[in-house]
């Protein structure tokens, strides 16, 4: 099945509605889709209910998916889950307080940029950026500096105020990849390192989180090379851990008109493996 397991909307960091992403997943011919908003499960209802709205029930499987952007040791780990219960408590504790870090980080980051660069923004300035209730990040808060005039491009603002050393920046005080692994898989949900290229300590940190649940390795990503893929691939099937994959779309390619979703890069058995995953975890 021609899936995309890795996909942003307004809830979090991307520029399309769920709506748009499932015209545009059926569009380019995808069969199922997976939603992993950042540290945020909404977009998953709206989608489903705007395809049986549509009566497009048949055309396109809706997985409900998170990513949830964690922190260990400096390094920032996101941990992709499929399947979970979103209903259980620890889930849904691990989401509140991911959104109040969200929160309490902006605002000390805005409270700096006034007092530090005279660079005034209102919380509502971010909070309008994302779909009511969404995930507001550093993106937001970029775009937002460079809408106030503070630089003249979201990378400037990104270079001069969204990084560590940055005087006015503040880190988000965020669950551990331990703990979201854990909640996810005990919510019988399948735990997934997301892009694990992005971190130099990826096979030691994978081999410590197999220990709390960690049931799968993204493979597939569009920042992957070949040599990459295989890599992982390789180490996945070692450690008996799953293979999975998408195009982690934010936006479409202004450069060359390109929209990157379900860019067809994920062999269509990542999609049967998932299943088989669940269910195994169901029957454990």
């Amino acid at each position: 099945m021609k899936s995309d397991l890795h996909i942003h909307t307004l809830y979090s960091d991307g520029v399309f509605s769920p709506e748009k992403i499932v015209d545009t997943a059926i569009d380019v011919g995808l069969q199922a889709i997976a939603l992993t908003d950042h540290d945020n499960i909404l977009s998953y209802k709206v989608a489903k209910d705007y395809l049986k709205q549509e009566n497009k029930e048949d055309k396109l499987e809706i997985i409900q998916g998170i990513e949830v952007n964690t922190l260990y040791k400096n390094y920032e780990v996101h941990i992709l889950g499929y399947f979970m219960d979103v209903n259980n408590s620890d889930f849904q504790e691990l989401l509140k307080v991911q959104q109040q870090a969200r929160i309490k980080q902006t605002k000390e980051i805005l409270s700096l940029l006034a007092k530090k660069e005279g660079i005034r923004i209102k919380f509502e300035d971010i909070k309008k950026q994302v779909a009511p209730g969404g995930s507001i990040g550093r993106p937001h808060i970029a775009k937002a500096i460079t809408n106030a005039g503070g630089t003249t491009s979201v990378m400037d603002a990104y270079a001069k105020y969204i990084h560590d050393n940055s005087p006015v920046y503040v880190q988000r005080k965020t669950v551990s990849p331990q703990d979201a692994v854990e909640i996810i898989y005990d919510a019988g949900g399948v735990p997934v390192i997301a892009h694990p290229h992005d971190l130099d300590i990826a096979e030691s940190l994978i081999k410590e989180l197999m220990q709390y649940g960690l049931r799968g390795i993204e493979a597939y990503h569009r920042k992957h090379t070949p040599a990459c893929v295989e890599y992982f691939s390789s180490m996945a099937e070692e450690l008996g851990l799953i293979v999975t994959g998408g195009s982690d779309f934010h936006a479409p390619n202004i450069m060359n008109g390109q929209i990157i979703l379900g860019k067809n890069f994920v062999p269509e058995w990542v999609y049967e493996k998932l299943l088989e995953e669940k269910k195994r975890i169901d029957m454990a």
